[in-house]
Order: structure tokens, then sequence, then C-alpha cells
């Protein structure tokens, strides 16, 4: 319910208002800004950060609202960068609204950052989200006591059923617009020390001895929120007004009030601050809600009991990420073959209508490069999204997290923790999101040590080499079963990796793993396929880009120089293909190579593909399959290309290209992304070069043993 009142204020000439999203990770923060914006949403990253940033646009009748979705944060601290992203950006750009998600199964815990929004003065409306889950919780919230405390209307809703958001639009807007005016939030009792020393600094910034500190800091809240926040020794505003030649009295008094705090109590300000606005939080708490008496054990930890078993919980885990393959597998393939069918038709169709004597060069170009190139990867967009699918699904239930706990044994032995284990899990979908979530870690030797394994994740990219390679040798169970293996390599390798750096270069104890567990939630069908599409959309546009460009450069390396040959050679069209690409600038290349690369089971051939693959990884399969189109003057025919690599290769060369791939200098991305994280292209480029010998040692020891032992060569 809100707790304002309406006036007379007639709706401004402004129609455009700034509304940020601020809440606690797991609140539903993100629900709520899909359910306000649907597919009017941009990624980008906050200016010189990495934190991601999206942004959202609602338009309700001649109102727009520009909505921002601020990082996920526990508090307005100085402590993480999502913490000081989400602050600065409420104090630097003054939103017209803030609309703070508050997880209502979980209010006392989120109602700190609540308390922190109201002290800073910002006009608020709360979000009181998951409803639903508070009723079969039994919990009932007064809501007019707590918008009376908050000092902001409250409006229950849940996101994932759309259920409050009209009301919650409305109050946004009559905030916004000045129809409604809010009361002013409880004030904190930090108790009558810290209260004076609160006072004696605002007053000092209220006289004008301190004008500089609000300039500095661009400080939109009270003169009472700075003082807190330099009482707090929050870095970041300490920092400016240490910069401030002015601000000589305020640097003093900080340290004499600091001073003074820690002689009274034996603790600093910051943890007296933080003890009264968790004290605050609780008694707003004890005073809204209400448990009803029938409430009984979660459903939630009834499933915990068995799904995070000491004994069961890792092999229910390697059963349903097992299940996630075989699934790819059975479920992808009726639309592969309609895929296929159509980059089919459309080659035989560009083919019948542009002769081969009519400009030859862009023919091949456009059959070859394009068609070849860019289907050859399309194909598998099936499978991706059927991949990605199941993450989603994972992750929206609440079982991700428990995947974190399942491993945190097994991380601690390495030397870090579970927490470590979210980024790779991530990283099973891209490396690039995976290496910026590494960011949830809190010092920089667990950053560095998960950041330098994550490449070994098998990535959606990886998937469609798994799919042509073990698709063209073994049969449905067995490739399911050799990529499923791919997963586990990379796994184990990521694992030894970071026991050998945490004992030498990354030395020190690890951090204690503390991590909130959210409950199961059943996911609702519009979510899994929003989170579906959003990252297969990804895919798409790097098949019609980055992939699309590198095809075109890889078939401009194999169609020159160009070979003309001799009339009295009398050689056949297939003769004539493959001398030209024998010739050519990516098939020297590949013959270059071949002397190393054969003791690994690789050719020229192949050697070209993994040339493809530094760009992108997915490029390796359009590649092979552009190799045999110009080679053989073929379609754009998987089917027929996994043929060829069935007729060209042994078993074992196909585990071990496979193998390569995964541990194998990660891509372009991922290499640019780490030199950002780490702040060195000296990691950047370590890492990519110690990947790619280590593929070749281990590839290597596997093919040479293999053929020792006569595995997989028939």
């Amino acid at each position: 319910m809100g707790i304002v009142q309406k006036t007379d204020k007639s709706i401004p000439e402004k129609t455009t208002f700034v509304v940020a999203l601020a809440g606690n990770p797991n609140s539903g923060k993100t629900t709520i800004f899909n359910a306000l914006t649907g597919s009017r949403q941009r990624v980008g990253n906050y200016g010189g950060v990495t934190v991601e940033t999206r942004e959202g646009v609602l338009r309700h009748g001649d109102i727009r609202l520009r909505i921002i979705d601020l990082p996920g944060t526990y508090s307005l601290s100085a402590y993480s960068i999502e913490e000081i992203v989400a602050r600065d950006f409420i104090i630097q750009e003054q939103p017209d609204v803030v609309v703070n998600v508050v997880d209502g199964s979980n209010l006392e815990r989120n109602l700190y950052l609540s308390v922190q929004l109201a002290e800073m003065g910002t006009k608020m409306v709360v979000a009181l989200n998951m409803a639903d889950e508070m009723r079969q919780k039994g919990l009932r919230v007064d809501l007019k006591a707590l918008g009376r405390t908050l000092g902001a209307p409250v409006i229950p809703t849940i996101g994932t059923r759309r259920h409050g958001i009209d009301r919650l639009v409305d109050n946004i807007i009559a905030i916004a617009c000045g129809e409604l005016d809010a009361l002013k939030p409880a004030r904190v009792n930090y108790g009558k020390d810290v209260n004076a020393e609160v006072e004696k600094l605002a007053e000092l910034i209220n006289a004008g001895q301190a004008d500089t500190v609000a300039r500095q800091a661009r400080q939109a809240a009270s003169s009472s929120w700075v003082a807190l926040k330099l009482l707090e020794n929050d870095n970041v505003l300490a920092e400016k007004v240490h910069r401030c030649v002015t601000c000589e009295a305020v640097r003093d008094q900080v340290h004499l009030s600091r001073q003074r705090l820690t002689n009274l109590y034996g603790d600093d300000a910051e943890t007296l601050i933080t003890e009264h606005r968790y004290g605050h939080a609780h008694g707003i708490a004890r005073q809204v809600m209400r448990r009803s008496v029938r409430a009984k054990i979660e459903l939630s930890d009834r499933i915990d009991a068995v799904l995070t078993h000491r004994v069961l919980g890792l092999p229910i885990f390697a059963v349903l990420m097992y299940l996630t393959f075989w699934l790819v597998f059975t479920l992808g393939s009726p639309p592969m073959e309609w895929i296929k069918a159509g980059t089919g038709a459309l080659s035989n169709w560009v083919a019948g209508q542009w002769t081969a004597q009519t400009l030859p060069l862009v023919r091949s170009l456009v059959l070859d490069g394009v068609i070849a190139g860019v289907g050859g990867v399309i194909v598998f967009l099936p499978n991706i999204m059927l991949l990605f699918l199941a993450i989603a699904l994972l992750e929206d239930t609440g079982y991700m997290a428990r995947a974190a706990f399942l491993v945190d044994r097994l991380m601690k032995w390495v030397g870090l923790h579970g927490k470590s284990f979210i980024p790779m899990l991530i990283g099973f979908g891209c490396t690039v999101p995976g290496i910026l979530g590494t960011r949830v870690l809190d010092n920089r030797r667990d950053r560095m040590t998960t950041m330098l394994v994550l490449p070994l994740m098998s990535c959606g990219a990886r998937l469609p080499i798994y799919m042509l390679i073990s698709r063209a040798f073994f049969t449905a169970n067995e490739a399911a079963l050799a990529v499923f293996a791919m997963y586990i390599v990379g796994i184990v390798l990521a694992i030894v990796l970071a026991k050998l750096m945490r004992i030498t270069i990354f030395r020190g104890q690890a951090a204690p793993f503390v991590m909130e567990l959210p409950p199961y939630r059943r996911p609702t069908l519009l979510s899994l396929a929003l989170h579906m599409w959003q990252r297969s959309w990804h895919y798409l546009k790097k098949a019609g880009t980055i992939i699309l460009a590198i095809s075109i450069l890889l078939w401009a390396m194999m169609a020159f120089p160009h070979f003309t040959p001799d009339p009295t050679a009398n050689l056949t069209d297939k003769q004539v293909a493959q001398k030209q690409l024998e010739r050519s600038w990516a098939g020297r290349i590949g013959r270059i190579l071949e002397p190393l690369t054969r003791p690994l089971g690789f050719d020229w051939k192949i050697n070209t593909a993994m040339i493809g693959a530094i760009g992108a990884k997915e490029v390796f399969v359009s590649q092979m399959g552009m190799v045999y189109a110009m080679g053989e003057q073929e379609e754009a025919d998987s089917v027929q290309l996994r043929e060829n690599l069935h007729r060209d290769y042994s078993p074992l060369t196909g585990i071990c290209v496979m193998l390569f791939c995964l541990i194998s200098a990660p891509c372009m991305a991922t290499v640019a992304v780490v030199r950002r994280e780490s702040g060195s292209w000296a990691w950047a480029l370590g890492q990519w070069i110690g990947l790619t010998i280590l593929a070749y040692g281990i590839t290597l020891v596997v093919y040479q043993i293999g053929q020792w032992l006569n595995v997989g060569m028939g």
C-alpha cells in the first residue's frame, strides 16, 4: 500500500523519466525489469567498468520511462564494483524514481539495502516481490506500516506472472510527475554518540566550509548521508574529499570523530554504523511481518535433503548434466535436419540460377564462403538453443546455486571455494560472461585463478565442433557420451591447473565460502523462453557478423592465388578444385604446419580449419565445410561433411580434434576480456599461449598412446 498523499500538482511538461531498479541478487529484479520493458532492452557496460548494464523503455500513454537495471547488490557500500556502480548511478545520474525490488520471502535481509536507499533521500517505490512465496511460507506483511517506515509506497508483485506490475507503473509515474508526495522515512537511530558525530560533520558541510565535498562527490543525497559515509571510511568518497584543498576541516573532523568512537566503544565507526543499520532493518521486519502458525518446513529444505546430499548430490548432478546432453542430441536432431534441408535447397537453387561461367569467383564466394560457411554453423542452432534452455531451467529453478555447494569440498582442495564454480557454470554458455562473473569472488587470487582456467569449460561455441565430430564417428548414444566426456575432461583439467596455480603463483589462504541459497522456484515458460532466446540471439548475431567475416576471409585465403590449369593437362573439375585448394594461401599454411601437427593425427585440412577457429571456435565447422566444398565441388551438406570426415579420418583423430579444440587457445573475444579484467596483456597472452601448449601436449600423448594400442584406428 502507498503511504503517499495526493496533491494538486499538474503533470509537468517533462515526459521522459529515468527509473533505476535496485535490489539484492535473487530478489527477482531482472524478472521485474523484463515485465516492465518486454523486448525493448539493450545490453551494454557502465562507462569505465566491466559491470554489465541493461536498459529498457516503457511507454505509458504520453509518458516514456527509461528503465535502468542496476547491478544486484546487498548494500550501497564501496566494497565491490557492483555496489559502487549502483550507488554512483543514483548519486550522479539522479534518477527520477528508484524502484527497490525486495524479496518478500527474505524481507529482513533485503531491508538493509532499503534502509540505505531511504537514507539517501531518493524518491522510491518498493516492489515487494515473491508475494506468492510469502503466502506459501505463511508470511504476512503490514504494507502500510512498511511504507510509513521506508517513506515509500509498497506494491506487492509477482514478477513471473506480471501481478502488480500495472500498480507499480502507476505509482512510478505518479511520483515521477509529482502527483504523490512521499512521507519522510523513519530515521535510523545510531546512538547518541554516533548521531552527535554525524551532526558535527553535517553542520560543517551545510555551513559551506566543505561545499567542495558536495561538488566533488556530486552529492545528490543529504549532508547527513555524506557524513555517515565519511565516518564509515567509504574509500571512494574519502578519496574525492582528500583531493579537495578546502576540505581540511572536514578531514580533521572525520579523523577526530572516528577516533572518539573507537575509544568509546572499542570498535571502529564502520562496525557501529553497520550494526545499528542491521538492527533498524531487524526492527522493521519484526514490526511489519507476521508468520502464520501453520508455516512448516519448506519444500526447498526437503528437496535439498536429496539434491545436496553428501553422498548422492554429486552423482545426481552428473546424471542431470548427462541427461542435458542426451536431450540436446535427441530433441535437436529433427530441427537440424530441417535447417540442413533449407541450406541445401538454397545452395542448389543458387547454383542452378548462377552458371559456373558467370563471375565464377563471386559465385564461389556466395556458395562456398557465405552459404557453406555460415550455414554450417547455423545448422547447430537447435542444439545451442536446447543447451541454453537446459541451463536457464537449472538457473531459474535455483539448482545452479546448489551445484556450487556440491563442488565446494572439491574446490577447497584446489584452494578455491564453491563460489568459483558459478563463473565456471556460466562459462558452459559462453566464456566471456563467465570471466565477467569472476567479479563475485572476494579477492584477486581467486579471481585470477578462476579467470585463467575458465576457458577449459566447454562453451556453446565448442558444441558445434563436438556435434560434428562425434556424429561423424559414433552412434547417437556414443556421441552423447563423447560430448559429456569433453565437458568432464575440461572440468578436471581446470581443477588440476587451479590447484597448481594456487600452490605456486597465487599462493594464499582460500576465502571462506558464504553464499545465499535461493528457494526453489517454478520457472515460467516466458522466463525460460526469454533467457534461451537472448543467448541464442547472441549466437545468431555472431554467425551473421563475426563468423561471416571470418568465413569470407578464409574463403579468400583458399581462393587465392588463383590457379589457372593448363588446357593440355585435361584435368577434371574436381582435380582443378583440389589443385586450387592445395596451392592457396590456406593450403600452403596448412601444409607448413603439417609436420608439427601430424603427430596429433591432423593433416593440412584440419590445420586450415584450426586457423579459422582462432577467431571464433565455431568457425572450425564452417571451415571444414568450405575445405570439402571447394576441394570436391559439393554443396553445403553437413551429412556429406560427416561422411567425408568418417572416410578420411579415424575415430581417434576425431577425439583428438575435440580435445585440442577444448583445451587450446581461447577465442579473440575471451583474450580481450581477460586483458580488461586482469589489467594486463601479459596474463591474456600467457593464457592463450599456455593453453595452446597444454593442448598440444595432451593431444600428442592421447594420439600416440591410442595409435600404439591400436584404439580408435578403425
